[in-house]
């Protein structure tokens, strides 16, 4: 992990300063602005959103920093490409239109200055930019748990197994004093967990399937639950991959890495609540156990399904974990997921997808993205489409009939079977920037979480 949050300067110091400027705001800029200053920033500077223009000094060096922010009141997002644009050293904001929020600002910045290095270190400092007014506190609890997130996604499945996501879990709960059970192996039998241990039961001895279940917060408060899908490695198993499919699958635990980042946003601000995290953790492998097409499996709710394709594994375990939620009672359950391509057809890998049927939360969720520029969009839960999950044989299959088409919104219908009837929200994410751009490095990303917590902290706090 890499990053960088707000400094305060020490004394002595002159940070170069850096002005952020909408495109309202920009004829003022010129009117105020000497000729020369005009002039060294240039003509093309229109302030469009992470423009950015390094106006020199007289010895060559930055003297002043020109962040565009497009539209008024401007997006604190142009903070974050700044992150990758400016050269080591110091830097202070001195001017920001009255709309922006400082913590939004830094955070922003922090997010952008994010580098996976635990194989491979950059070779120069990171830029450092002080923000007068932001929530240090803040930013740096949210920016640390984006980065656990994007770390646990990056890292690969040789050095991230089923029982190394168990020691960042267990690291977790030790930092903020909560509760953690982990059931595992043959045991889930035992347990009531059949499902997870019919899709991890096929792994190499040491990466035995698990369910883990971190609880922290008083009795009483309201129940809150953070159900993440943890396949460490997804070879598609019997139903194999091809080798280009299979490429990018050490993400496919990009659910349990964000529900642990949320869990520890939860945490580190507080939030009164009773918090349940509950990761279903397998690797899809291949072996003379793997489960096979054409399988029926029992599930912790009661339901049989038919695999119809062993590749379709995510909604077998994240079934039985979402039936566990339900036996919690909670307030609010929210599940995160790399579930199905289908959802990058639709919507691409920069805009996550969620279902529910509840319109006030719906509406909370939207809210709370709008105010964290972190994206989402809703989609329906189209129940035209249930019969595409109708087998002879079982309850229910795991792949729907190929009439239906919608396969994020199949997923998510398969999903809410098992759901607590409470208010429930499933997220289709990705957790993967496919292309690098400046503050938003290849790898690992973190979605949809922090625009969870501004929710979270409207609904509870």
């Amino acid at each position: 992990m890499m990053m960088a949050v707000t400094y305060t300067p020490e004394a002595g110091e002159t940070p170069v300063p850096l002005i952020a400027l909408c495109e309202e705001d920009l004829s003022a800029w010129r009117e105020d602005a000497s000729p020369l200053e005009q002039g060294l920033a240039g003509a093309d500077f229109r302030a469009r959103p992470g423009q950015v223009v390094i106006v020199p000094g007289p010895d060559g060096k930055p003297a002043r920093i020109l962040l565009g922010l497009g539209a008024s009141p401007g997006e604190a997002s142009a903070f974050r490409t700044l992150a990758g644009r400016l050269p080591p050293g110091e830097f202070r904001l001195e001017g920001r239109p009255s709309g922006l929020e400082p913590t939004d600002a830094a955070l922003a910045f922090a997010l952008g200055l994010y580098r996976f290095e635990r194989y491979r270190r950059r070779e120069t400092a990171p830029p450092q930019l002080f923000v007068p007014g932001a929530d240090v506190a803040e930013v740096e609890s949210l920016a640390e748990a984006c980065a656990l997130a994007r770390d646990l996604i990056n890292t690969p499945a040789n050095d991230l197994g089923p029982a190394e996501l168990e020691g960042a879990a267990r690291e977790l709960a030790g930092r903020f004093g909560a509760g953690i059970e982990v059931i595992a192996g043959d045991e889930l039998l035992a347990k009531g967990y059949p499902a997870v241990h019919a899709v991890g039961r096929a792994a190499a001895p040491g990466r035995e399937p698990r369910m883990i279940e971190i609880t922290w917060g008083e009795a009483g408060r309201p129940g809150l639950v953070l159900v993440g899908k943890g396949v460490m490695f997804d070879t598609g198993g019997l139903d194999l991959k091809p080798s280009a499919g299979m490429r990018l699958m050490k993400k496919d635990m990009g659910g349990a890495a964000h529900v642990l980042a949320l869990g520890a946003m939860v945490m580190e601000a507080r939030l009164p609540v009773r918090l349940s995290i509950l990761v279903p953790t397998v690797e899809n492998a291949v072996s003379g156990d793997a489960m096979r097409p054409g399988d029926v499996l029992a599930t912790r709710k009661g339901l049989s399904v038919e695999v119809g394709n062993t590749d379709a594994e995510g909604r077998l375990i994240l079934a039985d974990a979402l039936t566990r939620a339900s036996e919690l009672s909670p307030d609010l359950t929210l599940d995160l997921a790399t579930l199905t391509g289908a959802a990058r057809v639709a919507l691409g890998p920069q805009l996550p997808p969620f279902f529910t049927d509840d319109d006030d939360l719906a509406a909370a969720i939207e809210a709370g993205a709008r105010k964290a520029s972190d994206p989402v969009w809703r989609l329906p839960l189209w129940k035209g489409y249930l019969p595409s999950l109708e087998t002879e044989i079982a309850d229910l299959k795991n792949d729907p009939d190929a009439w239906a088409q919608a396969g994020a919104m199949t997923a998510a219908l398969f999903l809410q079977k098992f759901a607590p009837a409470g208010a429930w929200a499933h997220f289709d994410i990705f957790a993967w920037n496919p292309r690098a751009q400046p503050g938003y490095p290849a790898g690992g990303e973190a979605q949809a979480i922090r625009g969870l917590f501004a929710m979270l902290k409207a609904r509870y706090a």
